[in-house]
């Protein structure tokens, strides 16, 4: 019987002098790359009425929402709160891991709501043109909590179970990162861009963003360890805080698409 496969990846890419280039950090940046060009691909064939310029500006504050939506979400829900007052500079940290994507969402929500207000566009016609492209990042996100050998899985006898040397004993756990990385990133990419192909009622590719991630995330938070300093909640053996976090969105994401049944289609707009 062959041994498992050990991930025990330098987290470090690169050095630049003295600057260290992590892996986690250029997942982030190939994903706002790859989100970057597709969406000019989209704007082209007039799936959004705005300029280049325009969706240059959506696409950087959307950036500026991940990050920053992110960071503090996970320090305020899967942190120790304790770095408030002991060491406020960790929240800076973001090269060392450490991202929600709720709470990335809810960043990356601001901004598109700040954004199609100054465009005059309908919140959710933005949303719909964007959500197509996230799960790109999703996916890298993922490969990057690989890379990393955190948030691994349960211990599992699976054949491709995997030792993570940063987890608390040597036994094969399923590679929970790569199981997301799978869903939340290639699955949701070919469905939201097969699904977005065409135009679309308004609602339905958010509602369909929306409830794929939500159905994804809970049924992943079976087989992954949940945060050390949270354990699963309510004294219960499986519920974690994603599961937790994800119920809105089903709940969301089903509501949007029986919105979508009676509400407009964006027509294609002129090139710009």
């Amino acid at each position: 019987m062959s041994q498992p496969y050990v991930v025990d990846f330098d987290p470090v890419a690169f050095h630049l002098g003295p600057i260290q280039v992590h892996w986690y950090g250029l997942m982030y940046l190939l994903g706002f790359f790859f989100v970057a060009v597709l969406g000019e691909y989209r704007r082209r064939q007039g799936r959004l009425p705005v300029s280049r310029d325009a969706l240059g500006d959506l696409l950087f504050y959307g950036m500026l929402g991940v990050i920053v939506g992110g960071r503090v979400w996970y320090m305020l829900f899967y942190a120790d709160i304790d770095w408030i007052w002991t060491a406020p500079q960790t929240l800076f940290k973001v090269w060392d891991g450490g991202m929600s994507f709720h709470g990335g969402l809810l960043g990356v929500l601001a901004a598109g709501w700040w954004w199609s207000r100054k465009q005059k566009l309908h919140f959710f016609d933005t949303i719909d043109f964007v959500a197509p492209l996230v799960p790109i990042g999703l996916g890298l996100g993922r490969l990057g909590n690989f890379i990393n050998g955190e948030l691994w899985g349960k211990p599992a006898d699976v054949p491709w179970a995997m030792v993570f040397p940063q987890a608390p004993d040597r036994l094969p756990r399923h590679p929970s990162q790569l199981y997301e990385m799978l869903l939340e990133g290639v699955v949701m990419f070919v469905v939201l861009w097969l699904v977005s192909l065409k135009p679309r009622p308004r609602y339905l590719v958010s509602g369909l963003f929306a409830l794929l991630y939500g159905c994804f995330r809970f049924a992943v938070e079976f087989v992954r360890v949940p945060d050390a300093q949270l354990g699963y909640l309510f004294g219960t053996q499986w519920v974690t805080m994603g599961q937790m976090q994800s119920l809105p969105l089903i709940a969301v994401g089903l509501v949007l698409l029986a919105m979508s049944r009676r509400a407009p289609t964006l027509p294609l707009a002129a090139r710009g």
